[in-house]
């Protein structure tokens, strides 16, 4: 097989393979392309840069084409993909995950395939429900505190755009596994090749369900409105679990995924004697922009057929706290994240198309264990009053309270906003940000944003807006695991919520391993 790298205008698979025919004065008959990577370089004039790989149907004419096309050819590494390990023996009694997000998704499905038809606990609804309770919390500001953008069959990430690039090294190639899966699920086949791959929250919906069906396919269960109320064990290990409604759950496997926002499942936790500890995490909020002014400055000039551009922003500021951009939604908007009645939390969404009219991303500062106290859960209780102060900024019904970015750099409250306009799905609140976040925050925003205006043009217009709080992109607590991805026997904490991911892939990759950790050892059994 050979591999031909080339930067070209063309943007589809079936645009290159034309153009590599041409190329190599080849017949179309002659050879399949395989697209591996897509990216785009836009330092000058902006083009797609292809990676590909040519199957030719005489493979015996290779040497020909590497000696006639050297430059254009190579020949392609060879490639191990990942094969999950086979189940010799199944357990006595079923595993149990809790959550199903993208770690617990992966792994149950995985468990599933293995013949060990796993128990799902989801304390949301379906996604079926759960976009209903969306719909009508946008709308209405009816919140449904077990069912909204942080709980419910997907996770957080199902409805925040469905972003997929990681920065995991994946030398085991599960990631791409993981995409595979989710594509064999009804995804785009463009996740397989796209530099950073998004399937979009519209499309990402029903992809979920697919995979939950393919669970209940194989003999597993995915139970909805299940919230974990106690972890049962004996003798220093997991027996199984109680839920909410009383009923007990046995089970020597119990699999915890239970996402960043599940705070009252980790004060039981900790009443159980589980090993965590705090971490570093960030709060800030969602800026917007016009998506034309992000394709300009990122494009040099309007967008034509290229995609929506992004980016990515960091800032060491003199405070010593790091400012950076995450979560970017090209062409999406701003939705409210809240799981408590008296609390705003921001987020950003994007359907497949990306088409809407403003780009939006966290902008996020770095908080430290010191900033926020002793106790293991300070960094929940200080994220929980950042989300308070918001819901009194925004002056309830869960509107939040926004600020255009030269009021910000000005020091002074926000009474009307300029030529952009705010998407925040439950409404804003002109207001002072200075209000709700901390002052070394505020210092290191406003230092980083002239910063980041030096970089991407426009990024600080005064008329951009800032919208309050960013509060949920990472946990500030890990459950800690050994090596065998234990906490003590049988309770295997994985995804972000325990601290081991930050986004959809590498908490489906950390899925994954766990599903193999608990293959390998009942095998050994």
């Amino acid at each position: 097989m050979l591999r031909i790298n080339l930067k070209l205008p063309v943007g589809t698979p079936g645009e290159l393979f034309q153009k590599v025919a041409s190329l190599l004065g080849m017949g179309e008959e002659d050879f399949t392309l395989i697209p591996r990577k897509r990216s785009v370089d836009a330092r000058e004039t902006p083009v797609f840069v292809w990676t590909a790989d040519l199957v030719l149907q005489d493979p015996k004419k290779e040497k020909q084409l590497l000696k006639k096309h050297g430059k254009l050819l190579s020949v392609a590494p060879e490639e191990t993909p990942y094969v999950f390990p086979p189940s010799r023996s199944l357990p006595a009694k079923r595993p149990i995950v809790v959550g199903f997000g993208p770690a617990g998704i992966f792994c149950a499905l995985m468990l599933a395939r293995s013949g060990y038809r796993p128990i799902v606990l989801e304390r949301g609804d379906s996604m079926e429900s759960r976009v209903e309770a969306v719909d009508a919390f946008f709308r209405e500001g009816k919140l449904q505190t077990e069912s909204n953008l942080q709980f419910g069959e997907g996770g957080a990430g199902a409805f925040s755009d469905g972003k997929l690039n990681t920065l995991v090294k994946d030398k085991s190639f599960r990631g791409y596994f993981a995409l595979e899966q989710l594509v064999k699920a009804g995804a785009p086949e463009e996740l397989l090749w796209l530099n950073k791959p998004h399937v979009g929250t519209d499309l990402l919906r029903q992809v979920i369900v697919n995979l939950r069906e393919e669970i209940h396919s194989l003999g597993g269960e995915v139970r909805f409105r299940c919230r974990v109320e106690e972890l049962l064990s004996e003798g220093g290990r997991v027996t199984g679990v109680r839920l909410a409604d009383g009923t007990l759950l046995e089970s020597d496997t119990v699999v915890l995924a239970i996402g960043h926002s599940a705070r009252d499942t980790f004060r039981m936790l900790r009443g159980h004697g589980v090993p965590m500890e705090k971490k570093p995490f960030s709060v800030g909020v969602r800026i917007e922009h016009p998506q034309t002014l992000i394709d300009k400055a990122q494009y040099g000039r309007e967008r034509g057929n290229f995609p929506p551009a992004d980016y990515k922003l960091v800032c060491h500021t003199e405070n010593g706290r790091t400012v950076y951009s995450f979560c970017m939604c090209p062409g999406g908007e701003v939705v409210a994240a809240a799981s408590d009645g008296d609390g705003v939390v921001t987020n950003g969404m994007s359907y497949h198309a990306r088409d809407d009219k403003n780009a939006n991303s966290a902008l996020l500062c770095e908080i430290f264990p010191r900033d926020v106290g002793e106790d293991l859960f300070a960094g929940m209780a200080f994220q929980r009053e950042l989300e308070k102060a918001a819901y009194r900024a925004g002056g309830g019904d869960h509107k939040a309270p926004a600020q255009r970015v030269g009021d910000f750099l000005e020091n002074r409250p926000t009474t009307a906003f300029g030529s952009i306009e705010p998407t925040y799905s439950r409404g804003v609140t002109p207001s002072d940000l200075r209000t709700v976040l901390p002052d070394y925050v505020c210092d290191a925003l406003a230092e980083a944003l002239p910063y980041f205006g030096r970089k991407i043009k426009g990024f600080d217009t005064p008329d951009g807006v800032m919208t309050a709080v960013e509060s949920r992109s990472t946990c500030p607590v890990r459950i800690l695991r050994d090596e065998g991805m234990e906490s003590f026997p049988g309770l295997y904490p994985i995804g972000e919520g325990a601290g081991y991911a930050g986004g959809i892939i590498s908490a489906a990759i950390d899925g994954i391993k766990c599903a193999e950790t608990i293959v390998t050892k009942q095998n050994q059994k």
